[in-house]
């Protein structure tokens, strides 16, 4: 149970249990309410970590936040506690797992879809009412009770209507690349209610297609489809259903459906007769050759802060691999040092290899002067920032031999921004 082991009794309320899982900044423990013996989860972070990233104000926000949502589809915060070094969260043990463990298995059939769609809608409609924004909602974020009922978790991204700048809109981009609107990377203010509406889209989508709506190995080049509303739905969509995604994935938020509207609409009323869990595999999935369409039938995203919460080092692209290469061609690395300091860095590196270098304020593209294999060696890094304090870089080769690129970041690129990364352990990368 590591640290927290020797807690044994919480404040003489809850007896610490089995680890559960992780995130970036906290940990999750099985507990039992001594004095009722019931179940729960309890979440506890290092203050000291959020204090150095510059989120406790964040943690601040999912708490008042949490404390407000009372719905059968959210799961319920029961009390906060805290002491000199760590804030713990009690709340409420939801047994199924993710909803992304079902879809990984295939694409559901309509009924099974729809009954989570609607959960998932009446828990946001909630949240909208009381001036609650999501804006990370993803099938990772939705877990499952034993009795199949979807649950929203993780406010960690949430915003409040009093955060509205005077514009009336919310100008802070958060949320997971796959699932987030177009407005929101646009960076020009967006009405929270919206984005959640697109992000609520994406997930019907992967629920009844088994992968993401918009895909692409570059990132750049999958905001240019989510941008554009480019995408398309699968022969097996009803019409109904297609109609209503299509009406969801408007790029243009001020012609979105709203909630209201999603309620209303044929193919969200439909009585569900499904119960999760207790369907059986055949009558909640729909199994066949068109499950494995589309990066073979699984989402992928590209949540920054799951990539730095999973790894303590250096390269985590096989987190992101269908199958086990050999032959790399991204790092991604987490650093509190600023942009301006992670370019020179990137600078130094490409003077003594003789790189020609082309930069902005958050992107640095060098390019070998020499011939290879496979011609000159290009390499982009690309450096999207979480907080004002803590950037995720993303480092690629756009050109030349995948060997020789790997050679390159293994004997020149490591070594030189090895005291810049981070990790979960630290502020420096471990050898």
């Amino acid at each position: 149970m590591g640290s927290e082991a020797k807690y044994g009794v919480l404040r003489g309320k809850y007896e610490l249990g089995r680890f559960l899982g992780h995130g970036t900044f906290a940990k999750v423990y099985h507990a039992r309410n001594l004095a009722t013996g019931n179940s729960v989860a309890m979440k506890v972070v290092g203050k000291e970590k959020i204090i150095r990233v510059g989120m406790m104000e964040q943690v601040k926000r999912e708490i008042s936040v949490m404390k407000m949502m009372k719905h059968p589809s959210i799961v319920e915060l029961y009390e906060v506690m805290a002491s000199k070094t760590k804030i713990y969260f009690s709340m409420e043990f939801v047994r199924g797992g993710e909803l992304f463990a079902k879809i990984a298995k295939g694409r559901l059939r309509e009924d099974p879809a729809r009954h989570y769609f609607q959960q998932l809608i009446s828990a946001i409609d909630f949240c909208h009412s009381r001036g609650v924004y999501h804006r990370d909602l993803k099938p990772e974020n939705l877990l499952l009770d034993e009795d199949g009922n979807l649950k929203v978790t993780d406010f960690g991204f949430s915003a409040l209507s009093d955060h509205l700048q005077p514009d009336g809109l919310l100008h802070t981009t958060c949320g997971t690349p796959a699932y987030i609107a177009p407005e929101v990377i646009g960076k020009k203010g967006y009405d929270g209610a919206k984005a959640d509406i697109w992000s609520c889209g994406v997930i019907l989508y992967v629920l009844l297609a088994g992968y993401l709506p918009f895909q692409d190995d570059n990132i750049v080049a999958m905001y240019r489809k989510i941008y554009r509303g480019d995408f398309k739905c699968p022969t097996w969509f009803s019409p109904e259903s297609r109609k209503l995604i299509t009406k969801m994935l408007d790029p243009n938020p001020s012609t979105r459906i709203s909630i209201a509207k999603i309620m209303n609409s044929s193919w969200f009323k439909k009585k569900s007769t499904a119960r999760g869990s207790n369907s059986k595999l055949e009558q909640e999935f729909a199994l066949g050759d068109e499950v494995n369409a589309g990066k073979g039938g699984k989402t992928e995203t590209l949540n920054a802060f799951h990539i730095i919460s999973l790894s303590e080092g250096f390269d985590l692209s096989p987190l992101f691999e269908n199958t086990k290469k050999v032959d790399k061609e991204e790092l991604r690395f987490a650093t509190m040092t600023p942009a301006s300091s992670v370019i020179s860095k990137l600078e130094e590196v490409a003077k003594t290899q003789n790189f020609s270098v082309k930069k902005s304020d958050s992107c640095v593209r060098l390019q070998g002067q020499e011939n290879g294999r496979k011609g000159k060696l290009g390499i982009a890094a690309d450096i999207f920032a979480l907080t004002p304090s803590f950037l995720v870089v993303e480092v690629k080769k756009y050109s030349g031999d995948t060997l020789e690129y790997n050679q390159f970041c293994n004997k020149e690129l490591r070594p030189a921004l090895k005291d810049i990364v981070w990790t979960t352990n630290g502020n420096s990368m471990p050898d």
